[in-house]
């Protein structure tokens, strides 16, 4: 199932960390890594799977430690679990995944494709994050929150 033409929507975030590209690059294509940076402020992530290469599935469980935050989970009452596909992976460059999240509801149905591009520039990396056909059921506000969350995470993890 996808989404609707008129759900369909495009999020962006960027933000230049002090780190080489190759350093970011390996904090993308190692599990532990993952848990250390990707889960947003909030949350603690477990992987279920993962395998790093081109068409390679990841499973991951994103759970929200503020039981007061209850009922905003996709799967179940606090937690997302999202299953994605490598679709490429240009080391040092650019990740591209297709994400879909594992929920009944259909305001979160059909895949979102994330794309972290990878820019050298003279302060270290520019990592850009754009996020197409997100579902219309993920609030543009909290999505912007999460994905600025994600990158200071991946800032603090690899500078």
């Amino acid at each position: 199932m996808t989404n609707s033409p008129e759900a369909r929507r495009t999020d962006r975030a960027s933000k230049v960390l002090k780190a080489s590209p190759h350093t970011i690059y390996q904090a993308f294509v190692d599990p532990e890594a993952w848990l250390q940076w990707l889960p947003p402020d909030g949350m603690e992530g477990r992987i279920l799977a993962f395998d790093a290469r081109e068409g390679g599935v990841y499973r991951m469980a994103l759970t929200y430690l503020d039981r007061g935050q209850a009922g905003r989970g996709k799967t179940s009452e606090d937690t997302d679990v999202v299953e994605g596909t490598f679709v490429r992976l240009i080391p040092d460059e650019r990740i591209v995944q297709r994400v879909v999240f594992d929920s009944d509801d259909p305001a979160f149905a059909g895949a979102m494709t994330m794309t972290w591009s990878l820019e050298p520039v003279p302060e270290g990396t520019r990592v850009t994050i754009v996020c197409e056909d997100v579902p219309a059921g993920i609030r543009k506000e909290d999505h912007d929150v999460g994905l600025r969350s994600s990158l200071d995470q991946l800032g603090a993890f690899t500078e």
